[in-house]
């Protein structure tokens, strides 16, 4: 049972009797308990039970009622819009415990940033995960150079991480190349999380204080395991 940052699961949610594998809803205390290093460490635990199949039980109709008068989630993840990764789902979360924002191409822009700001400063939340992904269609299409409206635009974001990946003479740079896609899907990655430090000096001067940490991830479409990326 997940343990790091929740007190007794039965004594708080009145769930049966021995049913440890209930997972309770956030609350303002186990919020302001957690660390950062903690928050990784739930998303991570989670995951790993995504990927094994073990899955806590979820009474969602309880968490709809316990956070009907406040949310104390203890992360916000921006991922791609891609339908094969939702983000509650593959980190096993429930009800009230994250915060997302989904954007093709997880990068940053003004708003992502200010709903960073409210989730963290505002809300409480103690980690930023930014989280890209395996054989991503918006970073293919950049690498593409792909036109269509606005869409076009949006992939420009995607051109610096193209540009910073190395290759040798010759190698296929488009999305011919799935490992070249990838490499590009993980600079993405590492490029926002600068991005987010620069742009926003509400959320550098907390992570430079400790109050918050920023990471990134990948997560592999063919395995559903989520890899936490040493900057």
């Amino acid at each position: 049972m997940l343990s790091i940052g929740f007190t007794n699961i039965n004594a708080h949610n009145h769930y049966p009797e021995g049913d440890d594998k209930v997972k309770k809803t956030e609350t303002k205390e186990s919020q302001a308990k957690m660390t950062p290093t903690q928050a990784v460490q739930v998303l991570k635990e989670g995951n790993e039970r995504f990927v094994k199949g073990e899955a806590l039980n979820y009474d969602f109709g309880t968490q709809v009622d316990k956070t009907s008068t406040g949310q104390y989630p203890h992360s916000i993840i921006l991922s791609c819009v891609d339908s094969r990764i939702p983000t509650e789902i593959v980190f096993d979360q429930g009800i009230g415990d994250v915060f997302n924002a989904r954007i093709a191409g997880n990068f940053v822009n003004y708003d992502i940033l200010g709903s960073m700001e409210f989730a963290t400063k505002v809300a409480g939340s103690k980690l930023i995960v930014v989280m890209g992904h395996t054989a991503c269609g918006a970073v293919k299409g950049a690498c593409d150079n792909a036109e269509l409206g606005n869409l076009t635009q949006m992939l420009d974001k995607i051109e610096p991480a193209i540009e910073a990946v190395e290759t040798a003479p010759g190698v296929e740079r488009s999305s011919k190349n799935i490992e070249f896609v990838n490499d590009v899907a993980l600079k993405n990655v590492m490029l926002t999380i600068d991005d987010i430090r620069t742009m926003s000096p509400v959320l550098k001067g907390m992570h430079d204080n400790g109050e918050i940490d920023i990471v990134g991830a990948m997560y592999d479409i063919n395995t559903g395991k989520v890899t936490f990326v040493e900057m």
